[in-house]
């Protein structure tokens, strides 16, 4: 069993996959086991991308998104956070700990935000599996 958690991040094209990028090219660390899905807006997931996500294998899913008031469109990240307080709802309907799910802002200029939060969501992952967090990163 690999004892990273499988995590697969929604980032809006404009601010989180842009720190993504930039914490590439910045040589930040965090887990390898990150998949990130680059989408136009954290406002264009759907609850139903999130259930698939967690139904097909991933312990756990997050959407990040521009920091709020500062949306490419207007009021993307807005309608993505409507959206997560139906999603909690739901992960725990469906017999998923809502923990396994998170939102987070970051902009294009906080790289080592991003890998932060990604290095938090693996430990609070590998936790809930019950699994020592093992320190591979990308890199490595």
């Amino acid at each position: 069993m690999n004892s990273q958690p499988k995590i697969i991040a929604f980032c809006c094209n404009w601010c989180s996959y842009a720190a993504a990028d930039l914490a590439g090219i910045s040589r930040l660390q965090y887990p390898g086991s990150i998949r990130i899905i680059r989408v136009m807006c954290s406002g264009m997931v759907h609850p139903e991308m999130v259930l698939h996500a967690l139904n097909k294998g991933a312990d756990g899913v997050m959407i990040i998104g521009c920091p709020l008031g500062e949306c490419h469109y207007i009021k993307g990240n807005e309608m993505a956070l409507a959206r997560a307080e139906v999603i909690a709802d739901t992960l725990e309907d469906q017999g998923f700990d809502s923990e396994r799910f998170q939102v987070a802002w970051v902009s294009s200029a906080e790289p080592e935000r991003l890998a932060e939060i990604f290095r938090e969501m693996s430990a609070r992952l590998a936790v809930l599996r019950g699994t020592p967090q093992v320190e591979a990163v990308i890199g490595d």
